[in-house]
């Protein structure tokens, strides 16, 4: 198995490995700078200004931007986000170690956002980027996708693009809705989410990616938190109907995934790894690759629900346009730019074996980059 595989494979042993204790943010209330929030490090950071000069340490966050329609404020990218349109101009802050404190600091960046994958691996180098008199914000581990949503809200917050953060978040949530609403009194079968041995569990983002797609995560259901190895034996127990796999990761073929139903029927879903793997808006891609591949009938009442969800605000908006005067229109987007609600998610550790754990700090270097 060559360096990038097994790097794939540990990936995960640091996204909720060591992470800090996420923190509420500390809002005032205003897409207004300057601005204080503290971060999952418990550090209390101040915007003076609202940052024109972007860094991304993580191909989640740089999403991000990108979905909130501010790639142009971005500078810096890491390499594994050069799947966004338009990355390749952007400079390159991953080095052959890991990230590159060197040309991150050349960047002169405002504002550098930092997912919890980056800040597990690499305390050492974002503590340079501070000491260097750098804004720092480190973010919480996304375990949910309501989380994710809170997350996307906060970056367009912090980047002084409130309403198009909010708009995006609510995009996700009424998607959310809908599926839920399509998928009343449909059998969800038994899912599992499977990448090079490893599985996602309960308290994940991936978990709730299944669910929301129509799946029953049953490495949750067999008590399997977090993301770690998934033995064979709980495989032929669980006898999923579906796998999931990220594109980037082979089918598995042996003789416990050999017999179960899914493989014998073949049900096996790929999903696109860049919005299956990443907690980031387009993680709503991959529960509705999903959801039409499990329940075609159910995708096209989603389908029907999300133009009627376009219908109702493009009628909204233009009766809103239409009847309110400038300063009511005015103060509506403000209320909108400003609502949020201060999170808490809680981060939780995968249950590796000591062995893992060991393999996976020797691989540290290639690995938090990647998610």
């Amino acid at each position: 198995m060559n360096q990038r595989i097994a790097a794939v494979l540990l990936v995960l042993v640091t996204v909720f490995a060591g992470v800090p204790a996420p923190v509420a943010a500390d809002h005032d209330g205003q897409c207004s700078f300057p601005m204080t929030v503290t971060d999952a490090t418990g550090t209390e950071v101040t915007m003076s200004e609202d940052p024109e000069r972007v860094v991304t340490t993580n191909p989640s966050a740089a999403q991000t931007m990108w979905e909130i329609g501010a790639k142009d404020e971005v500078v810096g990218v890491s390499q594994f986000a050069q799947y966004l349109d338009g990355a390749s101009e952007k400079a390159n802050v991953s080095g052959s170690g890991g990230l590159s404190v060197e040309a991150v600091i050349g960047l002169e960046p405002d504002v550098v956002l930092v997912p919890n994958t980056t800040y597990t691996v690499e305390k050492d180098r974002i503590a340079q980027l501070r000491d260097a008199g750098l804004t720092v914000v480190v973010f919480e581990s996304g375990d949910s996708l309501e989380a994710v949503a809170d997350k996307v809200e906060r970056i367009g917050r912090i980047t002084g693009n409130c309403e198009a953060g909010t708009e995006r978040a609510d995009e996700m949530r009424t998607s959310i809705e809908n599926m839920e609403r399509a998928l009343e009194d449909v059998e969800r079968p038994v899912g599992l989410n499977v990448f090079f041995g490893y599985a996602a569990g309960g308290e994940t983002f991936i978990s709730e990616i299944m669910t929301t797609g129509g799946l029953r995560n049953g490495a949750a259901e067999a008590g399997f938190t977090g993301f770690g190895e998934i033995n064979e034996e709980l495989v032929v127990e669980m006898n999923p109907e579906y796998l999931v796999v990220p594109s980037h990761a082979p089918i598995p073929s042996s003789p416990a995934y050999n017999s179960t139903t899914a493989i014998e029927e073949g049900n096996v879903v790929v999903v696109d790894a860049n919005n299956l793997q990443q907690p980031a808006p387009r993680a709503i891609d991959a529960s509705e690759t999903i959801l039409k591949a499990v329940h075609p009938d159910a995708y096209e009442r989603y389908q029907e629900l999300q133009n009627q969800s376009e219908t109702t605000e493009t009628t909204t908006t233009t009766s809103e346009t239409t009847t309110a005067t400038p300063e009511t229109t005015a103060g509506e987007q403000d209320a909108t730019a400003t609502a949020d609600d201060p999170q808490t998610t809680e981060s939780s550790a995968p249950g590796f074996s000591a062995v893992a754990a060991v393999v996976a700090l020797a691989l540290t270097a290639f690995v938090g980059r990647r998610l």
